[in-house]
C-alpha cells in the first residue's frame, strides 16, 4: 500500500507539472519594450538624476531575465514566481525612485530655484510622467485578476478592473481577457485624466494605485512641468 501510494504520489506531482507547463501563455514582448523604453529614460539630457545610471540599468534587467525565462522557456513555476517577484519589486524601487526624484525637485525650486533650468525641470518631469505611466501599466498586468496567466486559463478571479469589452456580446462569445496594451491604454488615462475613463476599478487596492498614479502625474504635471515651461517662456532657452 505505501509503495502504491508513493506511486500516486509521484503521478499528481508528474501531472501537476505537465499542466503547469502546458498552460496557456500571454505574451510578454509589449512588457518588455515598456521596459526597455524606460532604459532610454536614463539617458535623457538634462534630466536629474538621482543616482548613477548603471543602478537603473542593473533594477531593469533583474526585470527581463525572468520576463525572457518566462517568454522563451517552458512556464515552469520557479520562473513564473521569480517574474512576479521581479516585477514587484521593479515597480516598487521605479516608482520610489520617481518620487524621489520630484521630491528632491520640488526642494531646489523652493529652496535654490536659480539653480534649475528650464530645460532640467522639464525633461525631468517627462521622464518622471512617463515612468509613472509604464510602472503602474505594468503593475496593473501583474495584479488584476490573479496574473497574466490565471486571465490567459480563465480561471475566473476576481477583476480588480471592469473592461467595458468584457460586457459586450463580441467579447463574451470570444472569452475576451485584457492584455499589456489594456492596462497601458488604463495607465496612461489614469495620468492624463487624474480620473477612471471607460475602465472603472472593482476594488479598493484598484483604486488606491489609481489614486497614487493620479497624484503622482498630477504633481509633475502641475509643479514641475508648468514651471519649467513658466522659465522657458519667460527668459528663452536656457
Amino acid at each position: 500500500m505505501q509503495i502504491k501510494e508513493g506511486e500516486r504520489g509521484k503521478d499528481q506531482m508528474t501531472l501537476s507539472k505537465d499542466l503547469a507547463l502546458t498552460q496557456r501563455l500571454e505574451s510578454r514582448w509589449q512588457i518588455l519594450a515598456q521596459v526597455l523604453f524606460l532604459f532610454l529614460l536614463l539617458e535623457m539630457p538634462a534630466r536629474i538624476r538621482l543616482g548613477p545610471s548603471w543602478l537603473g540599468y542593473s533594477i531593469g534587467i533583474a526585470l527581463i531575465v525572468p520576463i525572457l525565462g518566462v517568454q522563451l522557456l517552458n512556464p515552469h513555476p520557479q520562473w513564473l514566481r521569480l517574474e512576479k517577484f521581479a516585477t514587484i519589486v521593479f515597480a516598487t524601487a521605479a516608482e520610489a525612485a520617481t518620487l524621489a526624484i520630484l521630491g528632491k525637485v520640488m526642494v531646489e525650486m523652493l529652496s535654490h530655484p536659480e539653480r534649475l533650468t528650464g530645460r532640467q525641470l522639464l525633461a525631468s518631469s517627462i521622464a518622471a510622467w512617463v515612468t509613472n505611466v509604464v510602472v503602474f501599466s505594468i503593475m496593473y498586468w501583474r495584479v488584476d485578476r490573479g496574473g497574466p496567466e490565471a486571465r490567459a486559463n480563465h480561471q475566473d478571479q476576481k477583476p480588480e478592473w471592469i473592461f467595458p469589452q468584457a460586457g459586450t456580446p463580441e467579447g463574451e462569445s470570444l472569452e475576451w481577457e485584457p492584455k499589456s496594451v489594456d492596462y497601458l491604454f488604463l495607465s496612461f488615462c489614469t495620468a492624463t485624466a487624474f480620473s477612471p475613463t471607460d475602465v472603472l476599478p472593482n476594488s479598493g487596492r484598484a483604486k488606491i494605485l489609481m489614486m497614487i498614479e493620479s497624484s503622482v502625474s498630477l504633481l509633475t504635471t502641475v509643479v514641475v512641468a508648468s514651471r519649467a515651461i513658466n522659465i522657458l517662456g519667460s527668459s528663452g532657452p536656457q
